[in-house]
């Protein structure tokens, strides 16, 4: 096993490598104090914004392991032969943002595309891509074979099953496993049924594949689990992995009530994210921890064989020729049961194509600029143009600098993480707990000395939740819920008093119960709810706040920016921006966003709207556009396309 700093250093090396420009950028304007001012919407270029190897599935066929990206423009499957212990070959993906779904028929391997959502089939005898079929769902989930060479496809949302006929290339619908959920994590085949895994609300159903009709296999004491989102079925036996209490759950095919759940057993485990029945055994991963374990089939013992790379997630677990295989990020690691030894290796290092991905977050300390991706984020030093990978077990989705130290909202586990400028790694400060998931935004209360984060819960959980850390003893609580079935979107803070912006959603997968997101002020020394009311009729979410010297600003997902009277509590101006909002930045007596493809700046005094960039057309994650601004208040960061790029700003009128 690597140890984890020489291989996240290696890996962080590989990727930069390959990443890099023939010439570095040269120094910003910006960057000297005698530089000559640019125009006001000047952008330059600095090259790719974050540049990732992200894994999401893989099969065997033979000695060849074929691996599919996601978040890659394309995305690829690679062929790494275990023979030559080298990436040997590339086969584009030309549709949807990544590959989560992955099976094999014989020397076929099919591969499942999402948003937009394409089944592919490689055929890796003759080595060519086809695609074969396109369904309207948002996710393909997963993938599986049934003996007869049938292809089942687990999609969302809702949560349905679907049948592709390789020999008719007909795709048939066979609905909702269960109605009225949103998500089909997990698919599984054998001669007569297809399996499904369920969620939010944790279902195993089994489909009859001539009849359609359905049952539901999970047993009632398991009821109210959140997610059956794993699966791997032997002839005798179903195993599934649920969420969020880590239980792997083992049933008879022909018994269901003969069953056993065993838990992980991990400090902190929350999720079992992928499974394989083999030999006996249940091999299973554990999520954050990175645990790798197995149990028996029969009895249920559990052995904890090792952490092949700490918090990792692994994506999917393989038999081959004795051995067992785990797919995680840009790695696989390599079980042998007979020494027990566990091996590290990293794909990028054997030939795997590193690419820019679509970047998540972007944030600015004055002198780099960090730009979170899948597993870290990439730090641009903004004089050399030089460009360094910070490894994180996770999506760094929102940043704030105090001092010389960066502080990053990390998905999942609402994890709140250190990074002091020159430091290899990052370090670990707070996870939310409390079924939290997505951090939201960051903001510092100078009066309390907190650090206030918000968050969205897990899949299927009600109540998003603040967690306050406080920079000087290092203690944190967690307030949940703030706003009443609500998650707290946005955050700024003045005085000991937080302001918050919602998004109705709570936790994926969960209808909401109210229609209008809600502005609210909280009271960061007695830790209560001051005030809140909805400032925008129907918005949806309202997705960042910005404070001026006596007014409130906000806007909403759609671009509608408003104005609020603190003093008054009054919504006074309201003015539409865009088609899509971002993070909203005042300075002075002017205001900057984005809609992903032009950068707006908004006169706050006559509340008047120009775009000063355009043409962007910013390629972010989940098409959710971000905006920096430098400490300098003299530039803003943003994507054009997938390169991270500096927008000049004068902060005047």
């Amino acid at each position: 096993m690597i140890p984890r700093r020489r291989f996240l250093q290696a890996a962080a090396a590989s990727t930069v490598a390959a990443a890099l420009p023939a010439a570095l950028p040269a120094a910003l304007p910006a960057a000297s104090a005698h530089a000559a001012p640019v125009p006001e919407g000047t952008l330059t270029d600095l090259g790719p914004a974050s540049v990732a190897s992200p894994l999401g599935n893989a099969e065997f066929v033979g000695g060849v392991l074929y691996a599919g990206s996601r978040g890659l423009s394309p995305n690829v499957v690679g062929a790494y032969d275990l023979a030559e212990d080298s990436v040997t070959a590339h086969f584009d993906i030309p549709t949807g943002i990544g590959v989560w779904a992955m099976c094999k028929s014989g020397t076929d391997v099919y591969v499942g595309t999402h948003s937009k959502s394409d089944l592919y089939k490689l055929d890796t005898v003759a080595g060519t891509l086809t695609k074969v079929a396109s369904v309207p769902d948002h996710f393909i989930w997963s993938l599986a074979a049934s003996p007869d060479g049938k292809v089942y496809l687990g999609t969302s949302e809702p949560g349905r099953v679907k049948e592709y006929d390789p020999a008719t290339g007909v795709v048939r619908d066979l609905g909702e496993a269960a109605p009225g959920e949103a998500y089909v994590r997990a698919v599984q085949a054998d001669d007569r049924y297809v399996y499904a895994g369920v969620g939010a609300n944790a279902h195993l159903v089994a489909i009859d594949r001539a009849t359609g009709e359905r049952r539901d296999l999970l047993p009632p004491e398991l009821a109210d689990r959140d997610w059956v989102s794993s699966m791997s079925v032997s002839g005798t036996h179903i195993a599934g992995g649920m969420n969020s209490l880590a239980e792997l759950l083992i049933l008879s095919k022909s018994d269901p009530s003969d069953h056993k759940v065993v838990k992980a057993t991990a400090p902190g485990e929350k999720y079992i994210v992928s499974v394989l029945i083999h030999d006996g055994y249940v091999y299973f991963a554990g999520r954050p921890s990175g645990t790798f374990y197995r149990c028996r089939l029969d009895s249920g013992e559990l052995e904890v064989l090792g952490v092949p790379y700490f918090e990792a997630a692994t994506h999917r677990i393989l038999a081959h020729e004795g051995r067992i295989y785990g797919v995680q990020d840009n790695a696989v690691f390599v079980y042998d049961p007979e020494t027990g030894a566990i091996d590290y290796r990293n794909l990028v290092q054997r030939g795997f194509r590193a690419a820019p991905e679509e970047p998540m977050s972007v944030h600015s300390d004055g002198r780099r600029v960090y730009v979170g991706g899948k597993s870290g984020a990439d730090i641009h030093d903004l004089a050399t143009g030089e460009v360094t990978r910070l490894a994180i077990p996770g999506e760094p989705k929102t940043m704030l600098t105090l001092g010389h130290t960066t502080y990053l909202g990390v998905y999942t586990q609402a994890a709140l993480y250190a990074h002091r400028s020159g430091q290899a790694e990052a370090e670990l400060l707070a996870r939310a707990g409390n079924q939290q998931d997505r951090p939201r935004d960051l903001a510092y209360d100078a009066r309390t000395g907190l650090i206030v984060m918000p968050s969205q819960p897990e899949p299927g959980h009600m109540n998003g939740a603040l967690t306050l850390y406080s920079r000087r003893t290092g203690e944190y609580t967690v307030q949940r819920p703030v706003v009443e079935r609500q998650t707290v979107y946005s955050v700024a803070t003045r005085h000991g008093t937080a302001y918050l912006g919602t998004l109705i959603q709570e936790g994926l997968g969960l209808p909401p119960v109210t229609t209008t997101a809600r502005l609210a002020a909280y009271d960061l020394v007695r830790r209560k709810l001051l005030w809140e009311l909805e400032p925008l009729p129907g918005a949806r979410s309202i997705i960042s706040l910005s404070l001026g010297v006596v007014n409130l600003y906000g806007i909403s997902s759609t671009g509608e920016v408003f104005e609020f009277d603190l003093l008054r509590k009054k919504v006074t101006r309201t003015l539409k921006v865009g088609n899509r909002g971002s993070d909203l930045h005042v300075v002075g007596r002017v205001a900057y966003c984005t809609d992903g493809d032009k950068v707006y700046k908004i006169d706050l005094v006559t509340f008047t709207v120009k775009p000063i960039a355009e043409g962007l057309a910013g390629q972010w994650f989940g098409g959710e556009p971000k905006l920096a601004l430098d400490p300098s208040r003299k530039a803003l960061y943003g994507v054009k396309g997938r390169d991270l790029v500096r927008i000049a700003i004068t902060g005047r009128r």
